[in-house]
């Protein structure tokens, strides 16, 4: 049986050279490209334009940071069991984002490119799907001001289209705020983002962000007094009476 090529071209280096999507690492990219601009390279193959980067690096610090999440959470706790493995509490913290925390971006992102590509309205849409990703916040009411900043930067930079409207359509047919999430998942989709990156947007920038939780954990430290203050109430009910 023949054995199919290994193939990547994404990158490849020698004893004095660093080529990354076909541009030299020292001579073209640092100091030239920015963290947005490099994913931007990585993930399409090219530097993208002024406008592009704009919006691209407005997108992805969206997802940096939202406070005591249950992914900044995660990876505090996993820092006080492994202070030696940063990697650990940051891949712990990573492991969390899924449908209902940051990933919802790929959901979000393909229920519009599918529904765009089938010609459905936002009626069609609510009609068809009982939970709509993207929508309502249980804390930002009756607005998600990042979303709403995010479509404004779309209209600055002229990729407020299509999927930017039909979101929200389908949040003002809802009666809930587009949140932030269904902000970038329509935004991706308006920079040509097949769905499928969608959740690694989310991924590669609330690394970010818990890498600054873990050094503040370092330096000022809470996991211990949430896991000390959680086990004692959890657990007063089985506990005698004084």
């Amino acid at each position: 049986m023949a054995r199919r090529p290994i193939r990547s071209d994404l990158a490849w280096s020698s004893a004095d050279r660093i080529v990354v999507r076909g541009k030299d690492l020292p001579g073209e990219i640092l100091g030239k490209l920015n963290l947005g601009d490099m994913a931007f390279l990585e993930l399409t193959g090219r530097t993208p334009e002024p406008r592009e980067s704009k919006l691209f690096n407005a997108m992805v610090v969206t997802l940096v940071e939202h406070g005591l999440t249950p992914s900044a959470l995660a990876a505090r706790l996993t820092y006080l069991g492994a202070p030696e493995a940063m990697q650990a509490a940051v891949a712990a913290g990573l492991c969390g984002l899924g449908s209902v925390f940051v990933g919802s971006t790929e959901g979000c992102a393909k229920l519009l490119s599918e529904a765009v590509a089938r010609g459905d309205d936002a009626r069609k849409i609510v009609a068809d799907n009982k939970r709509i990703p993207g929508l309502g916040h249980p804390l930002h009411k009756p607005v998600d001001p990042r979303a709403v900043r995010l479509f404004e930067i779309a209209r600055e930079t002229g990729y407020y289209g299509k999927f930017c409207e039909l979101m929200e359509a389908v949040g003002k047919m809802k009666g809930l705020p587009v949140n932030a999430t269904g902000a970038i998942g329509a935004l991706a989709c308006e920079l040509g983002f097949d769905w499928k990156v969608c959740r690694g947007l989310g991924v590669m920038a609330r690394a970010v962000g818990l890498v600054g939780h873990l050094l503040e954990e370092s330096q000022q430290p809470i996991a211990e007094e949430i896991w000390l203050r959680i086990d004692e109430e959890a657990s007063a009910h089985l506990k005698p009476k004084k």
